[in-house]
């Protein structure tokens, strides 16, 4: 199996990058469209658990459009074949000092990549 293949290497990392804009400008149409459609996806919050890419899109619907902005202070993605990978992020938010932690597995479809699960907790 080939770990960290540049080209796949590349491909995840600009998918991450975009969802990762797309969170802090709250872009919703973005980010339903780089998670899963399918009930099997999951997102486990720091105050939510969603089951189903339904669960996970009324989400974030419903939730408030302001302080989103956030500062990644490390991260670490791996691929895995030229299919799948994870990403792994340390974060903060301007005036607090806990510190965010974020792991996503994504998974290439003929689509393009995707989120399969997501967990997010904070720390401090």
């Amino acid at each position: 199996m080939l770990i960290n293949d540049p080209e796949t290497m590349a491909q995840l990392q600009k998918a991450f990058a975009e969802y990762e804009q797309a969170l802090v400008t709250n872009d919703v149409p973005t980010l339903d469209r780089l998670f899963w459609n399918s009930p099997h996806t999951l997102r486990y919050g720091a105050g939510e658990n969603l089951y189903g890419f339904d669960e996970i899109q009324a989400f974030r619907n419903s939730r408030p459009a302001h302080n989103l902005q956030r500062s990644v202070l490390r991260t670490a993605i791996t691929t895995f074949g030229t299919d799948y990978g994870v990403a792994n992020i340390e974060f903060s938010r301007p005036g607090s000092e806990r510190i965010g932690r974020q792991s996503q597995t994504w998974v290439r479809f003929a689509d393009g990549w995707k989120v399969v699960a997501a967990h997010v907790s904070l720390m401090g």
